[in-house]
């Protein structure tokens, strides 16, 4: 275990299990970041607060305060990526480690190669240094378009009313900021990038993982689960409706896709 230093890629471990902690360690430690091992939620915060990590890896039942609870005051503090780690393997415990804020959900027990795969898929994707530092500007008008499409303005894109920076990595809603969790944040991104394409639940799982363009890469059924419940988090954070979408609809049995916006 090392402390972490302003420069370095950091990595907070909050696990209660010792030989599980120790595993986790050597994977990061190998993978070349410093390491701040905690055995609580509480522990597991200052921790984050103190050293800004760029990736955290949460047990979900710790003592005190468990993993959902943990990652939901994480997201209040650190856009930091969070990997869910535990032996809870139900749909439905998937499903809300996601919507608690976690970036990625591995069930125990994990096989450390597929680990550090998804270590280094995380430090593929950009991310803000700390959003606690960034001062929501307003957004340029956007660029007139005689059809109504999205359009590049504003050094991001804008959808309507829904603005996206990806320098710093901000949402805006007319003036309003929306938090969203980094993975949120790049499927949206994604989504704007491809205008009125259909992005299919692969083609974003393979995104994610920075996979180039193209990519035939496998993805599993669990992989497009979460980008379901990843869009429905993000989806929930615009107000927006599956029913009567304003930003983002659903292809049936293909993937998802901005509004068309003469749907005004």
């Amino acid at each position: 275990m090392t402390a972490g230093s302003a420069s370095a890629l950091v990595a907070v471990i909050i696990e209660d299990d010792p030989g599980v902690r120790s595993l986790l360690d050597e994977v990061f430690l190998a993978a070349g970041f410093e390491t701040v091992l905690a055995g609580s939620g509480l522990e597991g915060l200052a921790a984050i607060e103190r050293n800004r990590p760029v990736i955290t890896t949460l047990d979900i039942n710790l003592p005190g305060i468990d993993g959902f609870e943990v990652a939901r005051r994480i997201r209040r503090i650190s856009d930091t990526f969070i990997i869910m780690l535990s032996a809870l393997s139900d749909e439905s415990d998937v499903v809300l480690g996601l919507t608690s804020g976690a970036d990625e959900y591995l069930v125990k027990p994990f096989r450390p190669r597929e680990l550090r795969a998804r270590i280094e898929a995380l430090l593929r994707r950009p991310r803000l240094a700390d959003p606690r530092l960034a001062e929501a500007p307003r957004p340029a008008d956007p660029d007139p378009a005689a059809d109504g499409a999205t359009v590049l303005t504003w050094r991001g894109r804008v959808h309507r009313d829904l603005s996206l920076d990806l320098d710093t990595r901000l949402v805006l809603i007319g003036q309003k900021r929306i938090d969203l969790t980094p993975t949120e944040f790049d499927l949206l991104a994604a989504l704007l990038e491809a205008k009125l394409r259909v992005c299919s639940k692969a083609d974003l799982a393979r995104g994610l993982r920075g996979s180039p363009e193209g990519s035939n890469d496998y993805v599993s059924e669990p992989d497009k689960r979460a980008i379901e419940t990843h869009i429905a988090n993000l989806r929930r954070k615009l107000g927006d409706s599956t029913t009567s979408p304003r930003y983002i609809e659903t292809v049936r049995g293909v993937g998802y896709r901005l509004t068309p916006a003469e749907d005004l």
